[in-house]
């Protein structure tokens, strides 16, 4: 027969145990980075952490190389959601061989995923396009919008890399003889808008985008293959520069996105490790709350509770059951 006496000094134990850890995690920062996977990813580490574990949660602007120095330097802020390793990996290593940083899940469990895309409903009328290749040789399936006589390769904003990785592919494969023209965009919003009318049209679009986004989620997109591997010796040395004379044909590597958070953070917020070590989801998961705050016209601190609400079979094995009661607010 069990003691009642040991049953009700255990559960208050158990409870002592958890304020204290509750009071211990105390005042923790969160890097809320400026793009939609993992800002989300930040207001959704906000809720759990302060309903869950009692911490109280702030906040602070976010970018990668930015926010990786200020963790290394002066270990604030205590968590970055979604970081993005490969900008940073030989000073990251050194990092965590020194226990000032640590890292907790691959929060993409797929990985970040970049490349040259096509809609689905263009490869279900010609499933015989797989690759790149496939594309090109029917420039009449994507027509520029400056000249229907023409294919047309989308690309993306002259400030961000992938302009350059993508001129240079363009080149490599010799898209311009193959009756297809560069279009380069002067905005994301202008990217996105040339996506989002293909498909109102149902009109073929070829080019380059990236997983996890709101895009991806709302328009069934396929990635094509290059036909060749990744080769990092080129990527690094021609690929991803600006102009370079001579690109070969290369592939996008698969990038990797971990939570980091800092020495301290493991010592004050403890109970929470747990936690930070088991969030992970794919880009479908992400791609679909990202569709629907773009639908919704959400803040990013609504699409984390609705994400909470209606994904409770993904978040629920994060965490142990008295925690998720707790997110809920159900017994």
């Amino acid at each position: 027969m069990r003691n009642p006496i040991a049953a009700v000094a255990l559960l208050i134990g158990f409870g002592l145990h958890t304020e204290a850890a509750e009071a211990a995690c105390g005042d923790v920062t969160i890097a809320e980075m400026n793009w939609g996977s993992a800002a989300v990813a930040a207001h959704i580490d906000k809720i759990v952490l302060e309903r869950g574990f009692g911490c109280k949660v702030t906040l602070v602007p976010g970018d990668t190389v930015p926010t990786f120095t200020s963790m290394i330097t002066r270990g604030q802020p205590d968590m970055a959601p979604e970081f993005w390793i490969n900008a940073v990996r030989g000073p990251l290593a050194k990092a965590t061989a020194e226990n000032r940083l640590v890292l907790g899940a691959e929060i993409l469990e797929d990985g970040a995923v970049e490349g040259w895309w096509v809609p689905k409903f263009i490869v279900d009328a010609h499933p015989e396009i797989r690759t790149v290749d496939d594309a090109l040789a029917r420039p009449n399936l994507f027509p520029s919008p400056k000249d229907p006589q023409k294919g047309a390769l989308h690309s993306c904003p002259s400030d961000w890399s992938c302009q350059a990785t993508t001129a240079n592919l363009f080149k490599a494969f010799g898209v311009a003889d193959k009756n297809f023209e560069l279009v380069e965009p002067q905005t994301a919003e202008e990217l996105d808008q040339s996506i989002a009318e293909a498909f109102e049209a149902q009109t073929g679009w070829l080019g380059y985008y990236w997983a996890p986004t709101a895009i991806l989620g709302k328009y069934p997109m396929v990635k094509l293959s290059f036909g060749v591997p990744h080769n990092k010796v080129e990527w690094d040395s021609c690929t991803a520069v600006p102009n370079c004379a001579s690109p070969q044909r290369n592939a996008y590597p698969t990038s990797q996105a971990f939570t980091l958070v800092t020495h301290e953070f493991t010592e004050k917020a403890d109970a929470a490790i747990g936690y930070v070590r088991a969030r992970r989801w794919t880009n479908a998961t992400i791609n679909s709350v990202l569709a629907w705050q773009l639908e919704n016209k959400a803040s990013n601190a609504e699409t984390a509770e609705y994400f909470l609400k209606h994904h409770e079979d993904v978040w629920s094995k994060w965490v142990v059951p008295v925690i998720a009661e707790k997110i809920t607010g159900r017994p």
